[in-house]
């Protein structure tokens, strides 16, 4: 058995409770993962609340994490017991819906392409924070057409991981961006034109290990960087605290939990 928190009926943060539920089995192209640390993002809490699709409950929440590799299903290639990984473990389009066990556990079971190595001058803490932000920038920068050298600008919950994206692996000559007060003192540009309707487009989030592989380089040299939130970590104990934080909408940065594994474990899947 592990430890992990979970929901039996959707509604606020208090509907969460920890408790012990069975370790899953990885099958064919799986890896169990032990979690040493995790991430919160709005997409959890909002899920939460009103679900996109039905899912069987009870749900544990979560998408981002980074662990250690604890056991390989069949035909896994990538990756050894004892690797270092992180990712989003929540791929809504091949699953079609939610996870019905996410990444606020001791152990998840996930599939090897939604997983990257971590670098190792990178912390736990730090690799958790990056898989849902840098995916979805890097799914925006695709989706418009970015080229390199152009100019853009962001607005949005992942404008972190954009600006950085910008400007290091895009070339971005130009990138402005919004702000709260609270972090007034660059400079600031007031510009005014004439009312236009410029063109949007929604697309669905790719959850795919490959683009956090081709990042690597990136994120060894620290060109790309992981932004907590000061007040983080919680620990494993305080999940409802952090979601509480988050909710508020004043977070800056990821909030973080770790430590998640707080004992060693003798291996009892659910098959």
């Amino acid at each position: 058995m592990q430890k992990a928190w979970f929901y039996e009926e959707y509604g606020p943060k208090e509907v969460l409770q920890q408790g012990a539920i069975p370790i899953p089995y990885p099958r064919a192209d799986q890896l169990l993962v032990q979690v040493h640390a995790a991430t919160l993002n709005p997409i959890d809490f909002k899920l939460r609340r009103n679900p996109l699709d039905p899912v069987d409950l009870p749900v544990v929440p979560g998408c981002d994490m980074a662990g250690v590799v604890w056991a390989n299903g069949d035909g896994v290639l990538r990756f050894d017991v004892g690797d270092e990984v992180y990712g989003n473990i929540q791929n809504f389009k091949a699953e079609g819906k939610l996870k019905q066990l996410g990444s606020l556990a001791e152990f998840v079971v996930l599939e090897e392409e939604l997983m990257a190595v971590k670098p190792k001058n990178v912390l736990f803490e730090e690799a958790a924070s990056l898989p849902v932000a840098v995916q979805t920038a890097v799914e925006g920068f695709k989706t418009a057409g970015f080229q390199e050298g152009g100019s853009l600008f962001i607005v949005g919950g992942v404008g972190t991981s954009a600006l950085q994206l910008a400007k290091q692996f895009y070339k971005a000559s130009v990138v402005t961006a919004t702000t709260s007060t609270g972090k007034e003192g660059a400079p600031v540009i007031d510009v005014t034109w004439p009312p236009s309707n410029p063109r949007a487009q929604h697309t669905s989030l790719t959850v795919s290990g490959k683009i956090l592989e081709e990042l690597r380089p990136y994120l060894e040299s620290r060109r790309l960087k992981a932004v907590i939130d000061p007040t983080s970590s919680f620990p494993f104990s305080n999940v409802i605290d952090a979601f509480g934080h988050l909710e508020t909408g004043r977070a800056r940065g990821k909030v973080v939990i770790s430590p998640v594994v707080s004992s060693s474990h003798h291996l009892d899947f659910c098959t």
